[in-house]
């Protein structure tokens, strides 16, 4: 009778630690739609998550209050996302880190947010070519300055 109660107290147990998680998968590539391998993906206290493989992908067990995600690789700029509700394969286009010369913080800004809001268009592009499965994001892009 005792073992059957430490059972059951176990199983339940481990239910409540898996009802605390989610499991995400999806793809990360860059602006000219080629997979971005060893991409780091923390939470917004900049712990990490997990990383993408050789061609992109990645799976990982998130809290299940996660709804923001960091993601950083070399060459490319730091990309801040929102996961809506329902979404569970995240496809993600970052940005490659561009360095912009003689010009003022102010055009560079306005540089960034001009190839900021083609990455909803990059993602219906990658989509027709077969890399992404969806035709529209379902993620949202944070713009940081």
């Amino acid at each position: 009778m005792k073992s059957s109660l430490i059972f059951f107290v176990l199983l339940f147990s481990l239910k409540a630690v898996n009802a605390q998680t989610k499991v995400i998968t999806g793809r990360i590539i860059n602006e000219d739609l080629e997979p971005l391998p060893n991409a780091s993906i923390h939470d917004m206290d900049t712990t990490i998550l997990g990383s993408t493989d050789l061609d992109g992908y990645f799976k990982m067990e998130v809290p299940s209050e996660t709804n923001q995600l960091l993601i950083g690789a070399i060459g490319m700029e730091w990309t801040s996302i929102k996961i809506e509700e329902e979404c569970q394969n995240l496809e993600i286009i970052v940005m490659l880190h561009v360095i912009y010369d003689f010009i003022s913080a102010e055009s560079e800004k306005r540089k960034r947010k001009k190839r900021f809001k083609q990455l909803p268009k990059k993602h219906k592009e990658a989509n027709e070519k077969g890399i992404f499965k969806s035709s529209d994001p379902c993620v949202c892009y944070v713009f940081t300055e």
